[in-house]
């Protein structure tokens, strides 16, 4: 556990985004064991919109409300969708080679899904507070098209974030949200998240994961029956 600093800044939207960011890659890294990287520079954007190849949106409600576009570029989705499943055995000569595919859009809008919820765990984790995500929802694009997405936003505030695939094959993050910000009123502990993954490979490993807290308590238990044992008990 981390006990918080009482004098943090306030988190404002910029902080907000910056943990989408971080799901991002570390979501998509992870599932195509490939680097995914993001712009140290964000636009600030009057409205957020589907553009092609490929487009996704989320809305998100709770805590503060708001809305998460993602743009492929048909390589940028492509590249994805392909290291994804090859990642988990399916051979590359089995895969769609179109972005137009419908497989490419369903396995597009299950990464987003695990981004969203990636990125809800991370604002429970570390603002104490909690928001819900809609069913993702992934359209392929005619180059023609333009598509704006309206939400019910009370002071919104759009930003939009370039990424890059391991090829530099890019495509974008947008967030529109209402202008918020968080402020810590005192101390508290933060809980280090737990690592499902890890703790099923701890246990395979016949790893025990109470292993420290049954040490800790054995030993107080020594502590006890020697101080009995001084007692004459």
């Amino acid at each position: 556990m981390m006990k918080s600093n009482k004098k943090s800044a306030p988190i404002s939207t910029e902080d907000i985004l910056l943990k989408l960011c971080h799901s991002v890659t570390s979501v998509l890294s992870e599932a195509t064991h490939h680097e995914i990287n993001y712009s140290p520079m964000v636009q600030r954007i009057s409205k957020t919109c589907l553009r092609p190849d490929i487009g996704c949106f989320v809305l998100f409600d709770g805590a503060f409300s708001g809305l998460v576009v993602i743009n492929f570029t048909a390589a940028a989705a492509l590249e994805v969708y392909q290291n994804y499943l090859v990642n988990m055995g399916i051979p590359k000569e089995e895969l769609a080679t179109l972005h137009t595919s419908d497989e490419v859009g369903n396995v597009m809008g299950e990464l987003m899904n695990q981004i969203l919820g990636d990125f809800t765990s991370k604002v429970s984790q570390e603002l104490h507070t909690s928001i819900s995500q809609s069913q993702p929802k992934m359209l392929t694009l005619n180059k023609q098209v333009l598509i704006s997405v309206d939400t019910n936003l009370d002071r919104p505030q759009a930003r939009r974030v370039s990424f890059y695939t391991e090829k530099n094959n890019i495509f974008y993050m947008e967030l529109a949200m209402d202008k918020t910000e968080f402020i810590q009123l005192h101390d508290f502990e933060r809980h280090e998240e737990v690592d499902p993954d890890s703790l099923l490979q701890s246990i395979a490993n016949g790893e025990n994961p109470n292993a420290t807290s049954t040490q800790n308590i054995e030993t107080r238990n020594d502590d006890h029956d020697d101080l009995l044992a001084s007692l004459g008990l």
